[in-house]
């Protein structure tokens, strides 16, 4: 099935302007062919109607990027005995360490400094001098 712009707005039910969108923002992938002769197929035509049914759902756009992310990427094996890994280590206090697997995590080192500082913030924020909950 080849499926010009307009065709593929028709039958979807999605403005054009929003099929470049998500494109531009990698939510569904480039037509095939270039300029006035791009194309699209039927699996452009079943993932812009599956981003349609999550919005109508309730998803934000970043949330449907995180779904179709994880769709693409295949799932990391379960960590074996003897295997290596690198961990990031933060020390938040004596006592306290939080460690983290980034790539099992599927953060960015930007993700991780976030998170360690949100952690840091967290931990100074809190009432140590009261025994009570």
């Amino acid at each position: 099935m080849k499926l010009n712009l307009h065709q593929l707005s028709d039958q979807s039910g999605v403005p054009e302007r929003t099929i470049r969108y998500y494109i531009q923002l990698g939510l569904l992938a480039a037509p095939e062919g270039e300029k006035r002769g791009a194309w699209y197929t039927s699996a452009h035509l079943s993932e812009l109607l599956r981003i349609r049914q999550w919005q109508d759902a309730g998803l934000s756009l970043d949330a449907i990027a995180g779904l179709l992310q994880a769709r693409r990427e295949p799932p990391l094996a379960p960590a074996r005995p003897g295997a290596v890994e690198v961990r990031s280590h933060l020390i938040v206090a004596d006592g306290l360490e939080l460690v983290v697997a980034p790539e099992r995590a599927r953060l960015t080192q930007a993700q991780l400094r976030s998170l360690f500082r949100a952690v840091q913030a967290a931990y100074a924020g809190l009432d140590r001098t009261s025994d009570t909950d």
